[in-house]
């Protein structure tokens, strides 16, 4: 799941890694993005209604893109707002998002999607 401050942030984010997890199943992503006027920001509930969403009951990997995300993922997991198992995964954006999709529609258990999300941290791009 990604959470973003931007819709089309998150949307655009969530269609890239679909595509390029596309060589067999691919497993749900959701993304929440802004807030429910549109604007820029983070809204509990749409992150929330996002995660129940894509749940399969195994828990739900959230990658967020900057600070005030976090706090609300944060939030959100300390009062038991998002399904059991969830995480919020320590991963960059985009790369993260791309290797996590991968790996979980490997079928991957959440424990190496997260993992696989944060080893994305190391791709050196020179």
């Amino acid at each position: 799941m990604l959470v973003s401050h931007s819709a089309a942030v998150a949307e655009s984010v969530a269609e890239l890694a679909r595509g390029l997890a596309a060589g067999g199943p691919v497993v749900p992503v959701a993304a929440a993005g802004g807030t429910p006027d549109g604007g820029l920001g983070t809204s509990a509930e749409r992150i929330a209604a996002a995660a129940r969403e894509v749940d399969r009951g195994a828990g739900v990997a959230l990658l967020v893109d900057l600070g005030s995300a976090v706090l609300t993922v944060r939030a959100l997991l300390e009062d038991d707002e998002l399904p059991s198992g969830s995480r919020l995964v320590d991963a960059p954006f985009v790369e993260g998002a791309v290797a996590a999709v991968v790996a979980a529609s490997a079928g991957a258990p959440l424990a190496e999607v997260e993992s696989a999300a944060a080893e994305a941290y190391g791709y050196r791009k020179s």
